[in-house]
């Protein structure tokens, strides 16, 4: 019963971190070289990572400096930066590329907010249905008698306040991110 439940915890607190890390790459205005870790470039035929592929660095608050390692491959990382979609245009003089970030509208942070309470929301959603997964288990361990009945009850009750500690946590990630938007 102690591995349903260490499990059922590990799938928790990977939700919750990935969640952390979802708020990290989002945009907030600032320069932040985590925006650029899920872009790869094409570097001799294997798409990899720009922080493997470059220095990334804040030189201003708003401003991100890349300096290739492979001069080859400027191009291809200031075409990879344009694919992304980020709403920045990176600009090259052969060897540096710089992306200057935009400072965010009133509107456009709230968006950004909005997106941020659907993906808290979305990790909820995924933190109790690995409760009910775990409940789920619990009750066909005691189908088999595994365990008793006060142990199901019991155990039910840890398998909530459990869910309850990671829902927390993210409300509490979910409310920083959007004071960090909002005052930025």
């Amino acid at each position: 019963m102690k591995q349903v439940f260490e499990n059922a915890e590990n799938r928790m607190k990977k939700t919750a971190d990935a969640l952390n890390s979802e708020y990290i790459s989002l945009r907030a205005g600032r320069a932040n070289p985590a925006i650029l870790d899920k872009i790869t470039v094409d570097y001799y035929g294997t798409p990899t990572p720009i922080n493997q592929v470059a220095a990334v660095s804040v030189t201003e608050a708003r401003v991100l400096t890349i300096q290739p390692w492979d001069i080859s491959v400027v191009s291809g990382i200031e075409k990879a930066i344009q694919k992304a979609d980020l709403g920045v245009n990176p600009q090259t003089d052969g060897k540096v590329i710089r992306v200057i970030f935009p400072q965010l509208t009133e509107d456009r942070r709230k968006e950004i907010v909005k997106e941020v309470s659907k993906m808290a929301e979305d990790s909820k959603v995924a933190i109790r249905s690995v409760r009910r997964d775990l409940i789920d288990k619990l009750k066909a361990m005691k189908k088999s008698s595994e365990i008793t009945e006060d142990e199901l009850k019991q155990s039910e009750k840890e398998a909530q306040d459990m869910t309850d500690k990671y829902c927390t946590q993210i409300e509490t990630l979910c409310s920083n991110k959007s004071k960090q938007l909002m005052e930025v």
